[in-house]
């Protein structure tokens, strides 16, 4: 196989048929790209491990800096439909994200990146990539190399980033325990945003069991914060860390 280069060229113009609170919505790719910035995330398939555990996660973790960069909407494009779009964006609780159901193929056959996976009963399906858009004109894409399987080495959310800002730094991935209706993990919510961190929210009763904290952390009590891998603690704990 092999794909065409589209830097400097504009995206192919599609209609996308998407659904939208109950409603049929057609949203074309003038209305995606035009004078805007947007930067383009195009997997194999919803619910799909990679897509779900790493390429979709991070590019919704680093979203607000790339906010910060002038980049004006992240797109997440698939070959799926739009009701396995939204249920895929709503179970990964990616608000910061726009998935585009791509169900007919017709953009990514236009940017020449559609291929057969029939050998996993996918049938036809886009090969992993990513690119930086400004008012619908490709400036930089990020193609993943031709080999077997599912390469995941460069249409990564911090590939891109660098991309941007050359020097720039990840910051620590922030994880916190908390419990509905606590207090202290609402404090220590408002704490990570006040100082800039993005973080991944366990909801005990829902995403993890008090049985699950215990064994992770030692405590049975919210919050519970970990930030680069360490175990910070609880609200008070976490203002000690800042201070």
């Amino acid at each position: 196989m092999s794909f065409k280069d589209m830097t400097g060229q504009k995206v192919p113009h599609v209609t996308f048929k998407t659904r939208q609170d109950d409603a049929w919505v057609d949203v074309t790719t003038d209305e995606l790209f035009n004078n805007k910035t947007v930067i383009v995330f195009s997997l194999p398939g919803a619910f799909t491990p990679t897509c779900s555990s790493t390429h979709l996660p991070r590019y919704n973790e680093l979203a607000p800096e790339f906010y910060a960069l002038g980049v004006d909407e992240i797109i997440c494009m698939s070959v799926n439909d739009t009701f396995v779009m939204n249920a895929w964006k709503a179970d990964q609780e990616s608000d910061n994200i726009t998935v585009i159901p791509d169900g007919n193929g017709e953009f990514t056959a236009g940017m020449g990146m559609l291929v057969g996976k029939e050998d996993l009963g996918f049938g036809k399906r886009s090969w992993r990539y990513s690119m930086l858009v400004k008012n619908g004109i490709v400036e930089k894409m990020f193609v993943e190399p031709q080999e077997p399987g599912d390469p995941f080495k460069v249409s990564d959310a911090d590939t891109m980033i660098k991309y941007l800002k050359p020097d720039w730094q990840a910051k620590p991935s922030v994880a916190i325990f908390t419990k509905p209706g606590c207090t202290f993990c609402q404090q220590a919510k408002a704490l990570l945003a006040e100082k800039g961190l993005s973080y991944e929210e366990i909801v005990l009763g829902r995403d993890a069991s008090t049985t699950s904290l215990r064994a992770i952390t030692g405590k049975s009590t919210a919050p519970q914060i970990f930030i680069g891998g360490k175990l910070i603690g609880g609200s008070d704990d976490l203002a000690r860390y800042f201070a």
